[in-house]
């Protein structure tokens, strides 16, 4: 047992992002669904958000934010090739998650709650137009990024914590019920990951 927990819902894409970081890593990673208005969960994580990871085996350490969680077990595992060990490789990488969990994930809120979740509150026709436009302008920002790697992933011919955390977006684009803007050298990198156990069971399988 590798003593960690993630608290969360199974259907959370930032919940997913860790867990199939865990895949990766072949770590055994114990799920639990979680309460964000308990007392006792937002003294883990005031911002009352899921993913909290605890590692049992470093004395309870706990920790929340998905992306830094992915990082901590990659070095944590020493897997210098989701993370890489020198300062402009791994910075790279770090630039593209940071990016994910900031420009891209911005980008398809409106849209997102709008066509998928149905939300009542996210229904004005002309934002949802303009939700869809920026979501795509991102999702070809990657896809030139991807065009240019030279590889099979992001950052080239090695795959990495990058392409964990786009992948999980990269999905949620192709699954939401919206004009999709053509993109081959996204659906290409997409069918590479559907290869992958952890996408395979933590993407598609999962939900959008």
């Amino acid at each position: 047992m590798s003593g960690l927990r993630v608290l969360g819902r199974a259907a959370s894409i930032n919940v997913r992002k860790v867990l199939w970081t865990g895949v990766e890593l072949g770590l055994d990673l114990a799920r639990e669904d979680v309460d964000v208005k308990a007392d006792a969960f937002r003294a883990l994580n005031p911002n009352a958000m899921m993913p909290v990871l605890i590692d049992d085996a470093a004395t309870s350490f706990s920790m929340w934010e998905s992306n830094s969680i992915c990082r901590y077990l990659a070095r944590r595992e020493g897997r210098v090739d989701l993370l890489p060990d020198g300062h402009q490789e791994r910075a790279l990488v770090e630039m593209w998650m940071d990016w994910q969990g900031g420009e891209l994930n911005n980008s398809w809120r409106y849209a997102f709650m709008a066509t998928v979740r149905k939300s009542a509150q996210h229904q004005d026709a002309a934002l949802i137009e303009s939700g869809v436009a920026n979501w795509n302008r991102h999702m070809a920002m990657l896809d030139g990024q991807l065009a240019r790697s030279g590889g099979p992933f992001v950052l080239g011919d090695t795959f990495t914590l990058a392409d964990v955390v786009l992948g999980l977006s990269a999905h949620r684009w192709r699954a939401a019920p919206i004009a999709h803007a053509d993109l081959p050298f996204v659906d290409a990198w997409y069918r590479r990951l559907l290869t992958r156990p952890g996408f395979a069971a933590h993407g598609p399988a999962a939900g959008p």
